[in-house]
């Protein structure tokens, strides 16, 4: 089982360990250490040090997103480096979303590791404020009772393209969403192993990716109740398989409800604290929302903004695909999914006429707490022309997704209600 380490830090820990990552090497070990973990020697070794390194370059071979297998066939990418894609909504139909149409949200480049599948020297680092510090290899985790859940992940800027005015950021449409399945341990089973203290208030988490720019890494944490919460996990396998390099091999953190930059990639370390995290992504703006209601536009104050956690109540419509043409008379089967953060979903309401009308959909319960429901019905159109199907879901609180998207200075937890365009034709 877990073995108890007692080292001075986790700075001490890295600065010794011979799998440090990329930048790690040049911050801490100097330009050699990082070319000897390339591989790089010989006649090249100083071309690549005045070409590269001086540069503030990384061998290309690094940077490649083909070496993890992207982009996925029909992804629409948004940058290649760091690699953010995702998938049209009538692509994610399914009930359980493949591996291969789950989006992929990149703040840097996917660690060497993850591209080798290579858990060589790998350990999870458990300390801060606990009573014994722990560092775990898979084979430790392997030890721990595993779970399996199917988890709605989504991007905090899932619809950021739909704010108006516009805001900076990746433009996600609809697509940075997935419910796959999620296989692991729980992480306060690992955190109760550790001894968590009283004085516990926030998680750090921390990955082994490396940003391309030589900014800070990213790093975000979340509260200690969620932490200890029966169905926060650390992730091992994705449906059934162990994690894509993509999707975070070796581990993972899935905080169920929560936006999807809490659930850290590439885990390495979890750090307690006794505090509120305060990395740079857990500070200023990033991923942080008004304490109230601001007019399109507005930018308040720093302390006035909120850390973003858990979604609000969404609907995805999966059929029919936009801007397809059909018959007067034909039946339309509609179709589609609903989550809502914490909350359940309560009813997914559909109108073809803009609003004036609705109709409830069938609403299928979801296979376990934080997967997303599914809502299916039929539509008959008897006149020709254009028509767009809404869908409004409500949860078990009342709230019901807006029909103009509220705005925030970052574009973040989108949940206007979804839109689909189709044409009667004859």
């Amino acid at each position: 089982m877990p073995k108890t380490i007692h080292k001075p830090s986790f700075t001490d820990q890295l600065e010794t360990a011979p799998d440090a990552t990329r930048r790690d090497f040049l911050v801490k070990m100097g330009k050699g250490a990082l070319l000897a973990s390339l591989g790089i020697f010989g006649a090249g070794c100083e071309a690549v040090d005045r070409g590269l390194l001086d540069r503030g370059l990384m061998p290309v071979v690094l940077e490649d997103p083909q070496a993890a297998g992207l982009p996925k066939p029909d992804m629409l990418v948004h940058s290649a480096q760091p690699f953010n894609g995702e998938f049209a909504p009538h692509l994610l139909n399914d009930d359980v979303t493949p591996t291969e149409r789950h989006f992929v949200r990149n703040n840097s480049g996917i660690p060497e590791r993850a591209v080798n599948k290579d858990l060589h020297g790998w350990r999870l680092v458990i300390d801060g404020e606990v009573h014994k510090g722990l560092e775990l290899s898979m084979d430790d985790l392997e030890r721990f009772p595993q779970i399996t859940m199917e988890v709605v992940l989504e991007c905090a800027g899932n619809g950021r393209s739909l704010f108006m005015p516009e805001v900076g950021g990746t433009p996600w449409q609809r697509g940075a969403v997935a419910c796959s399945e999620w296989t692991g341990v729980r992480l306060r089973d690992v955190l109760q192993a550790a001894g968590v203290k009283p004085s516990a208030v926030y998680t750090g988490n921390y990955g082994e990716d490396v940003p391309n720019d030589g900014s800070e890494p990213f790093s975000r944490g979340i509260l200690i109740e969620k932490a200890m919460d029966k169905h926060t996990l650390i992730a091992l396998k994705m449906n059934g398989e162990v994690l894509p390099a993509a999707h975070g091999f070796p581990a993972r953190l899935i905080v169920p409800g929560w936006i999807g930059s809490a659930m850290q990639k590439w885990l390495n370390r979890i750090w307690i604290r006794d505090t509120v995290h305060d990395s740079e992504k857990m500070s200023g703006y990033a991923y942080r929302v008004p304490a109230y209601p601001i007019a399109p536009g507005d930018k308040p104050p720093v302390e006035d903004m909120r850390i973003a956690t858990a979604w609000q109540v969404k609907s995805l419509i999966t059929q029919p695909q936009a801007s397809l043409e059909f018959n007067t008379g034909t039946p339309i089967k509609v179709r589609g999914h609903a989550w809502a953060g914490e909350n359940r979903i309560d009813k997914v309401m559909i109108s073809a006429d803009f609003g004036l009308q609705w109709q409830e959909t069938q609403l299928i319960q979801p296979s376990n707490k934080y997967a997303w429901s599914h809502w299916e019905t039929e539509l008959t159109l008897t006149n020709r022309g254009y028509y767009e199907i809404w869908a409004r879901a409500y949860d078990d609180t009342g709230t019901a997704q807006p029909f103009t998207q509220p705005w925030n200075p970052k574009g973040y937890l989108g949940n206007v209600i979804h839109r689909v365009p189709v044409s009667v034709v004859a």
